[in-house]
C-alpha cells in the first residue's frame, strides 16, 4: 500500500505530525524503531497536560489516539534506507521491505555522545542530566555541577544557579572568557579548572565527583550538554542540507520544517538546535500541517 505520508520516528515530533495528517484524512504511516533519546528519563516535563510522565507512557497515549483513525498506521520497525521513486519516496526497513509515500517526514531524533568519564552512562537520565528546563526543578536545592563538553557550556552553567548552588567544571579545556567569568561570578557560579575524572556514589545517584587532583566535591547533580549526532542517515541518503549547531548537525528546514529537497520534511531535535520535547511537538505539528499543505495540488 502507498501512502500520502511516511514518518520516520513515532517519539514527540513524528506523533504530532502525523496526528495532523491523520486528522486530514491523508493516509500515514509511522515508523518507528523505538529507541528513542529520551528513553533514559523517568519523567518529561514542562509538556502541558503531561508534566512528569514517564516518556513511553507519553508516546503510547499517542500511539493510540492515532490509531483511532481509520487512515494512519503504525510500524514497529527501523527505516535504514530512504530514495526517491518515480512519485515520491520508498522507504526500506531492516527486515528488507519496503513502504513508498508522496511525502516524508523524518523524525529521527539524535543521539547524545557523552565525554568519556566513567560512570556517566550509568547515571545518564537520573542525576546526570542535559537540561535545566527538562529536569532542573527535580534536583532542586542540591549541589549542582555543570560539566564543559564545549566553548558554549558556560551559558548552562550561567542558567543553573535558579535551581541550586553550582560549581562550573571547565574540565582545563573551555575556559570562559573575562566577560564570561564576570557573569558566572555575579550568579555565584564557582568555577573549577580541574577535570572531572570520577563520579562517585551507587549508581544511578550521585554524591560527589572526583577531580584530577583527588578532590572529591559534594554535587548531587551533574549537568552536561553532549554533543549530538543525527540518528539515522535518512537526511543524508536523501541529500537534506545539514547545518553545524552550537553541540552538533541538524538539518536545516524553513518555517513549515521543509528540507532542501522538495517533499521532505523534518522535525524534532534532528532539525533544530534548541532541543526540548515541548518544542519538538511543536515542530513536528508543522512538518505535518506543512506536508499536508503540499499535496493540495
Amino acid at each position: 500500500m502507498s501512502f500520502d505520508v511516511i514518518v520516520v520516528g513515532g517519539s514527540f515530533a513524528g506523533q504530532a505530525a502525523a496526528i495532523q495528517l491523520a486528522r486530514a484524512r491523508r493516509r500515514v504511516l509511522v515508523i518507528d524503531a523505538a529507541a528513542p533519546r529520551n528513553r533514559y528519563a523517568k519523567g518529561a516535563h514542562g509538556i502541558v497536560g503531561h508534566d512528569g510522565k514517564p516518556p513511553r507512557a507519553i508516546v503510547q497515549e499517542a500511539t493510540r489516539q492515532l490509531l483511532s483513525y481509520p487512515t494512519a498506521g503504525f510500524m514497529d520497525a527501523e527505516a535504514v534506507k530512504a530514495e526517491r521513486v518515480d512519485d515520491g519516496f520508498q522507504v526500506t526497513l531492516a527486515d528488507g521491505s519496503r513502504e513508498t509515500a508522496k511525502r516524508l517526514v523524518l523524525a529521527t531524533g539524535v543521539k547524545d555522545h557523552l565525554p568519556e568519564i566513567d560512570g556517566l552512562w550509568e547515571r545518564w537520565g537520573t542525576s546526570v542530566i542535559h537540561c535545566p528546563y527538562c529536569h532542573g526543578y527535580e534536583v532542586r536545592d542540591r549541589q549542582l555541577g555543570s560539566l564543559a563538553s564545549s566553548p558554549h557550556s558556560w551559558h548552562q552553567a550561567k542558567m543553573l544557579p535558579d535551581w541550586g548552588p553550582t560549581t562550573f567544571f571547565t574540565q582545563g579545556e573551555y575556559e570562559p572568557d573575562p566577560e564570561q567569568i564576570e557573569l558566572l561570578e555575579r550568579r555565584g557560579v564557582t568555577i573549577e579548572r580541574t577535570p572531572v575524572v570520577g563520579l562517585h556514589g551507587d549508581a544511578p545517584g550521585l554524591t560527589a565527583v572526583v577531580l584530577a587532583d583527588g578532590r572529591k566535591l559534594e554535587i548531587g547533580a551533574l549537568f552536561v550538554a553532549p554533543r549530538t549526532s543525527i540518528a539515522s542517515p535518512l537526511a543524508e541518503q536523501l541529500g537534506c542540507a545539514v547545518t553545524e549547531g552550537p553541540m552538533g548537525p541538524y538539518v536545516e528546514v524553513d518555517d513549515w520544517k521543509a528540507t532542501s529537497v522538495p517533499g521532505v520534511y523534518a522535525a524534532g531535535d534532528a532539525a533544530q538546535a534548541m532541543q526540548n520535547a515541548s518544542i519538538a511537538i511543536a515542530s513536528g505539528t508543522m512538518a505535518g500541517v506543512g506536508a499536508h499543505q503540499s499535496l493540495m495540488v
